[in-house]
């Protein structure tokens, strides 16, 4: 499913996309793959979700498809037909955070997707109300992006009680 999921991507951003307009976004689609970096490594040993990899792959290689193929893909379909208008703007907000949510209930029934530690598909559906809007405010205020998705994440971090801190051996070996 989720090697299905980088193929539609990548037909969608050719079919509906501009690349010759990536680098415009580049910086943007970095930020995007670089939350998703960022998720995996604090939550490595207490997923708060988890994509179950097809059978013919494995955890880190699927999390490799969406880091680096699927959110790219989708952040240049998302930015480059970004509309003018608020009412447009926030219908376009509300269209990806329709398609994503759909993806992931899919996924959900399909058991492609775990959820622990309290976190559900309506949490998922909240952070893509704060993920989508953040995209575009990154194409423009970078910095400002970045102190916001600090805040966001330190909270859904104490929220969900995420442990963030050296692995035992890690802190033996710095003898801390």
């Amino acid at each position: 499913m989720h090697v299905l999921t980088a193929i539609i991507s990548v037909i969608a951003v050719f079919v509906w996309g501009n690349w010759r307009n990536w680098k415009k976004y580049h910086a943007t689609l970095l930020f995007f793959a670089l939350g998703n970096l960022a998720y995996n490594f604090l939550t490595a040993n207490y997923f708060l979700w988890r994509l179950d990899a097809d059978s013919f792959s494995n955890h880190t290689l699927t999390e490799i498809k969406y880091t680096f193929i699927i959110f790219p893909a989708t952040g240049l379909l998302f930015l480059e037909n970004y509309p003018e208008g608020v009412i447009k703007q926030i219908l376009h907000n509300l269209k990806w955070i329709f398609i994503y949510a759909i993806w992931e209930y899919m996924f959900n029934l399909t058991g492609h997707i775990e959820y622990q530690f309290g976190w559900t598909f309506l949490w998922s559906v909240a952070v893509l109300f704060v993920m989508f809007p953040m995209l575009k405010l990154h194409v423009n205020h970078p910095l400002l992006t970045y102190i916001l998705f600090g805040i966001v994440s330190t909270f859904l971090l104490w929220c969900f009680n995420v442990p963030v801190h050296l692995p035992v051996e890690e802190r033996i070996h710095y003898g801390k």
